[in-house]
């Protein structure tokens, strides 16, 4: 049988199209730095949903996207998107690190799998809900089509959680690297500028910037060399997501979704097997 919309999906999509810029917290743990000798230490920092994997892009008022797109209407997921910076914090949280050491080192493209917590709130009379969705993270580059482990790995897990839209299996024609690049596509050329900056968080004594990664680039080639070297787009693969309805004062209602798979059995009391997830009301 071929895996269903996930139930929290279209509450989920609905609320965000409320929020003129609908952002989040993105949580994750940093092991090089830790706080008073622990064996990790919390990071968060708000972050931009993307849509949803392989859902067709969100549309961006500001920008006409010059990237080639792949095929509509032949995958949906249930997986938030959002993009980042290779050289940020984030991605070695995230599981993906560098190969080699000092000057020789090359940062390392498609792979992750680091464990995040998304948090969002929707501030919204008709909404006032949170959400928490909980999973793994996986990074995605140029080369999200090669036969490198990494993205061989990264496609095996998407795919698991992707469906054919019209119920068939296989996709002639849609292309993971095609996706990342149309991603890049749908930012402004102002922010497709910013991934040519100096590398995020290092001191400007460090690293004075000079002709060519200065702030405030506009690029419009979405295949810009140094833009796209840096350039990754991040996709959440929920395990648990988490819905909080403040709506009503007195009397605040939550659910708790966990991803059971295709052949999934409820497991908490009061629980009920939706597709592939279970959900159970719980106290707020």
């Amino acid at each position: 049988m071929p895996p269903t919309r996930a139930p929290w999906r279209a509450a989920f999509l609905e609320h965000l199209s409320r929020t003129p810029t609908p952002t989040f917290t993105l949580a994750t743990l940093a092991t090089a730095t830790t706080v008073a000798g622990a064996p990790a230490a919390p990071r968060a920092r708000t972050c931009v949903f993307r849509g949803l994997w392989a859902s067709g892009l969100p549309p961006n008022p500001h920008n006409n996207n010059p990237a080639p797109l792949n095929p509509p209407g032949v995958y949906e997921s249930d997986l938030p998107v959002f993009t980042t910076d290779a050289r940020s914090g984030k991605v070695g949280e995230l599981g993906v690190g560098e190969l080699g050491v000092g000057e020789g080192a090359v940062m390392m493209m498609t792979g992750g799998g680091g464990a995040v917590e998304a948090v969002f709130w929707v501030d919204h009379p008709e909404a006032r809900t949170q959400w928490r969705v909980r999973g793994r993270a996986w990074v995605l580059a140029g080369d999200a089509d090669g036969d490198g482990e990494g993205a061989r790995v990264v496609r095996g897990v998407l795919e698991g959680r992707m469906r054919r839209v019209d119920g068939e299996r296989g996709g002639a024609g849609w292309s993971f690297a095609r996706e990342v690049t149309a991603h890049f596509g749908n930012l402004s050329p102002l922010m497709r500028g910013s991934f040519r900056a100096p590398p995020p968080g290092v001191p400007l004594a460090a690293y004075p910037a000079g002709k060519g990664d200065e702030l405030g680039q506009r690029v419009d080639d979405v295949e810009d060399e140094a833009a796209r070297r840096n350039f990754r787009v991040v996709v959440i693969v929920p395990e648990e997501v988490d819905q909080v309805d403040l709506r009503d004062e007195l009397r605040a209602r939550r659910w708790l979704y966990v991803y059971r798979g295709v052949d999934g059995v409820s497991k908490l009391p009061g629980g009920e097997v939706i597709g592939e997830w279970e959900k159970v009301e719980v106290w707020p």
